[in-house]
């Protein structure tokens, strides 16, 4: 019988002085306990996602935690069918999350329990009493979020110091800020305090906590993660809020444009996949077309060798 893999996320914003003898002890000490998934390491801490067994996910967990300064690493653990990671990497990064700006994390906002968040949502009214923001990009909001959150329309993440400007008419309403485990509503909150935001929460260890200790309650939809499970569960029915982006039938399935030249993810289901050869529109699709016929010429003038009466 196989082992039984949970998947971890965690950040932690604490500042690492020598970011590549970090990174190569912490590679080597990840690859002896064979675990799998993606570090990233920057002078201002670490945030990471790693599947493994118990008994791993266990010893990383020691191992992080015993590291000065990383006592109190946070994590968010979910059980796994798979290995959602096709091998180890710990990465240097200038950014543990590139807003494009500097931020001042001593301003981070106000920490907000989920079982606090949601009975705001019993006793207050949102968009009046309070006001929920999701900092995550818009193929995250599209998959799920909070009752009547509000999104900026965010491409990335880098987006958010000018489209918050949109907002500066709630300067003086209560805010919560949230995202997917917590690392970038803290950035975000940071800089929302230092452009005058007077009263601003983040939510506490981000979407997949609250999930995991209050499902079928606020949460609309699924949660979109950065690994090849795409999405983890947030309620007892399961079902997607989005529907196929050329047909409109309800359907969850993320995918890649097949047209490089495209490359949008986007929502499909299997008819319309096939149907379109994995494109997102038909435009795509015939410009898809054209690649293969262009590659298909390149590839036979390749095949075609010089005859005897060619080469004299």
């Amino acid at each position: 019988m196989t082992e039984q893999l949970f998947v971890i996320l965690f950040y932690n914003f604490r500042e690492i002085k020598n970011t590549e003898k970090f990174r190569k002890k912490h590679q080597e000490f990840c690859n002896n306990l064979d675990i799998k998934g993606r570090i990233l390491v920057a002078t201002e801490g670490i945030n990471g996602s790693i599947s493994g067994t118990k008994e791993e996910i266990q010893k990383y967990k020691k191992h992080l935690t015993s590291i000065e300064g990383f006592k109190e690493t946070i994590f968010k653990e979910e059980p796994a069918l798979n290995h959602p990671f096709r091998r180890m990497q710990v990465k240097i990064k200038k950014n543990l999350i590139n807003m494009g700006v500097e931020v001042d994390l001593t301003k981070k906002g106000k920490y907000l329990e989920p079982n606090e968040l949601m009975k705001w949502y019993e006793t207050e009214k949102p968009g009046e009493d309070f006001v929920v923001i999701d900092t995550r990009n818009d193929y995250e909001y599209k998959v799920g979020r909070f009752k009547d959150s509000i999104h900026l329309n965010l491409k990335t993440f880098r987006q958010f110091p000018e489209k918050i400007k949109e907002l500066s008419h709630l300067k003086d309403k209560k805010i919560i800020t949230y995202c997917t485990g917590g690392i970038r509503c803290e950035k975000a909150s940071s800089f929302m305090r230092e452009q005058g935001f007077n009263d601003v929460y983040q939510l506490k260890d981000g979407i997949l906590t609250y999930g995991k200790d209050h499902p079928d309650t606020f949460w609309e939809g699924k949660c979109f993660v950065f690994d090849k499970r795409m999405f983890s569960e947030m309620n007892s029915d399961k079902k997607p809020i989005t529907t196929c982006q050329t047909c409109n039938t309800q359907s969850d399935l993320n995918r890649n444009c097949r047209n490089q030249n495209c490359n949008e993810l986007f929502i499909s289901c299997i008819d319309c996949q096939e149907k379109l050869n994995g494109c997102c529109s038909t435009e795509c699709f015939e410009e898809l077309k054209e690649q293969f016929k262009e590659k298909s010429i390149r590839n036979q003038g390749r095949r075609q060798k010089p005859t005897m009466a060619q080469t004299n």
